[in-house]
Formats: C-alpha cells, structure tokens, sequence
C-alpha cells in the first residue's frame, strides 16, 4: 500500500513540476523583459540538425557577436498581423563599414546566407541554449484550447484534490470534538 502512495506522490511531484516549467516558459516567453533573457519558439527548420523544429531557444544580448554565434534578430520575416517574427540563424559573416556593423547569417540547413544583413541594433541576443520540442507545449498553451487543456484543466484537478483532503481532515477534526465528553 505505502509503494502505490509513494508512486502517486512522486507522480503529482512531477506533473506539479511540469506544469510550473510550462507555465514559468509561457510567462516568460510573453513578457519578455529588454536587455535579458528572452524565450522564443523555433517555427522552422532552417538550423536543423543543431536545433530542432519546435523547440525553446534561450536568448541574451551580449556584447558582441562573432562568426559562429547563433543569434535570434528581428526583422526578417512578417507575420498575418504584420508583425516581426524574430529569426534564429548563425552568423557566417561579419561586415563593417564606419560605424555600422552588419552580420550576414545563415540557417544550417539552407544552402544559401540570408538575403538581407542584420544590423547590430535588430540582434536581440545569442542563443544561450536549447530545449527540444518543449515549443511545441509552449505555442499550444498560447492557444484558448491549449491554454484550458494544460493549464485550467490540470490546475482545477489538484484544487479538487487538495479540496478533498481539506475535506477529510475537517470531518476528522469534527468526528473528534463530537466524542470529547462535554
């Protein structure tokens, strides 16, 4: 009987541990703060095989960047809104002319560099590490559905659980004060 109790404790550690990871990943990768990390979703294949369609991307602005660094800059693609999303390549070039540096990058699985150079200014930072296809969930709670499946739904369970065990511990509680002798 103690094995089963410790298996689901165990189990409700870990799914408690997920849903703070995807949560802390959502909040973070929706209010990114400037000049820190940052968290972005990789939508693509172009840095394929170094990392993966669908996984996070940790990113922060560093001092400078060389041929070699992957970086996430903004400014190269438009999404239905017009907004900018931001990409994630590899910086195989760098240019200076005056005081305008510019980097012409290039994703490991396209044949070809980018069409256009990166300035300096749309870099928002080198990519510090890697979590494959935990994108996926990231983007999915992003979503109304996803959101209630991962989120609501898990959350409402463990209030429900917690719930029951309030419960319990106030029927004992009463069980008690009602066989003390008066």
């Amino acid at each position: 009987m103690k094995m089963k109790s410790k298996i689901k404790k165990t189990a409700y550690i870990t799914f408690i541990s997920f849903l703070t990871l995807v949560g802390l990943l959502v909040v973070a990768s929706a209010f990114p703060i400037a000049g820190n990390y940052q968290i972005k979703v990789v939508e693509s294949g172009s840095m394929e095989p170094a990392i993966k369609v669908g996984s996070v991307v940790v990113v922060k602005p560093a001092e400078s960047y060389v041929v070699g660094d992957i970086v996430t800059y903004e400014g190269g693609f438009k999404d239905e809104k017009g907004r900018s999303i931001p990409v994630t390549h590899r910086i195989v070039e760098e240019k200076t002319s005056g005081t305008l540096k510019t980097y012409v990058t290039k994703g490991d699985a396209n044949d070809d560099p980018d069409n256009l150079a990166v300035r300096e200014r749309q870099v928002i930072g080198k990519v510090i590490f890697t979590i494959p296809y935990i994108g996926y969930i990231v983007e999915s709670v992003r979503q109304p559905y996803g959101f209630l499946a991962i989120i609501v739904i898990p959350a409402t369970l463990i209030v429900y659980d917690q719930a029951v065990i309030v419960w319990a511990e106030v029927k004992k509680i009463r069980g008690k004060k009602e066989e003390l002798p008066a």
